[in-house]
């Protein structure tokens, strides 16, 4: 009985880091950050009509360092650097596992502004190499799925929302990249390249639901 007792209670923690986390997402945290699912969705889908991205099935270290930079402002954005900033450390680190575990939605959602193109796919899969551009999934995965903490999924977020952050490496106003390589890849693309490019990716397949990318 006593080992048992023990057991539960070294399940404690765990079990409130997952209800803290899972509160937070609907509720906020009543210390000034906003229910995440305003702006991303029940279950982490993301909310295409306004460009907000998927959360759900990213990689926990990836979504922790987003987190994490928009609260010590390395990551500039007027919506989630205060609510970042309004989140303990424990309650980042559990958002971001709390949100990489849960499925991918079945499908993306269809987009009005993704534009699948000829341009898109291109340069999204091959690149251009006399402007030293690589293609994009040579780092973020065939069909653009995405590989571990540095090279987040593209494939059916919002084109909105991938434009929006390919804009922002080529302004120069989003600079937390592993040595700059997005902000390089970004000021190779004219702005009706990013479009294509985005809406390529924003119309791409998600893996099978209740699978990680």
């Amino acid at each position: 009985m006593l080992r048992m007792l023990g057991f539960l209670v070294l399940l404690l923690p765990l079990a409130a880091s997952a209800t803290d986390a899972a509160a937070i997402t609907q509720q906020g945290n009543g210390k000034g950050a906003a229910p995440c699912m305003a702006c991303h969705g029940p279950a982490g889908g993301g909310m295409d009509i306004n460009g907000y991205p998927r959360l759900a099935g990213l990689d926990a270290a990836y979504l922790q360092k987003q987190l994490d930079d928009f609260a010590n402002g390395t990551r500039a954005n007027p919506v989630m650097q205060p609510n970042a900033s309004a989140l303990s450390e424990d309650e980042r680190a559990a958002l971001a596992k709390y949100y990489s575990a849960l499925p991918l939605p079945a499908h993306p959602a269809a987009s009005a502004a993704a534009k699948p193109g000829a341009d898109g796919e291109r340069l999204a899969t091959r690149g251009d190499w006399s402007r030293a551009l690589p293609a994009c999934t040579q780092c973020h995965a065939p069909g653009g799925v995405g590989v571990g903490a540095n090279f987040p999924p593209l494939a059916g977020q919002p084109a909105g929302y991938i434009a929006s952050q390919l804009r922002a490496w080529r302004q120069g106003t989003r600079h937390n990249d592993p040595l700059q390589l997005m902000q390089h890849v970004a000021k190779q693309l004219t702005p009706q390249e990013i479009d294509a490019v985005a809406g390529w990716f924003a119309a791409q397949p998600l893996p099978a639901k209740g699978s990680a990318p």
